[in-house]
């Protein structure tokens, strides 16, 4: 019952998540994230091959608001592993953060979106095991209506959810949509 009610309030905090995805600034503490795996479980980077993707893995947690940190825009290049879920690898669902464009141009995941079911997505621990990752299935929603609970909730797979910003910008310059790419890990 105790997981549950965590879940409960852990996904309620999330509601908000990624409103910082923007082209005209960095989002409040994201000074706190690291590129250090605290663990040789923990991910150390992660590729995908059919984008060209190889990208080292920034450490995320919450900001002060209790929204997900994103990597800082002036590491555009690089992507998150949100600390508050999964381990890659685990039971339950990893989540991969990245920019997909900043000011400076093009970001990580600018080409997220030309991702299929089927493609390979590899993550190396800082053990340097590297998990292979199969897409599923890939998801565009509005900001408002972001589906939590299937992306960041409790699930028995091993599951990876990456997850950027798509969509036209609104007048603040912030794009409206996230696309989200939903995987497994390969048995």
């Amino acid at each position: 019952m105790r997981t549950r009610t965590l879940t409960a309030t852990l996904l309620l905090t999330l509601t908000a998540l990624l409103t910082g995805c923007s082209l005209t600034g960095s989002t409040p503490g994201n000074g706190e994230a690291s590129g250090t795996p605290a663990s040789a479980e923990e991910p150390s980077r992660v590729s995908i091959p059919s984008i060209g993707v190889d990208s080292a893995l920034l450490r995320l947690g919450l900001n002060g608001d209790g929204t997900v940190q994103v990597p800082p825009s002036e590491k555009g290049m690089t992507a998150g592993w949100y600390t508050g879920g999964a381990e890659p690898g685990t039971p339950g669902a990893a989540v991969i953060i990245g920019h997909n464009d900043t000011r400076a141009g093009k970001a990580v995941f600018h080409d997220l979106g030309k991702v299929g079911e089927g493609a390979a997505v590899d993550v190396e621990r800082g053990d340097g095991k590297v998990l292979h990752f199969t897409v599923t299935g890939t998801e565009k929603v509005g900001k408002s209506a972001f589906p939590t609970r299937k992306v960041y909730g409790e699930t028995s797979e091993r599951a990876l959810r990456l997850v950027t910003c798509a969509g036209d910008l609104d007048r603040n310059g912030h794009p409206v949509e996230n696309l989200i790419v939903y995987a497994t890990l390969k048995s």
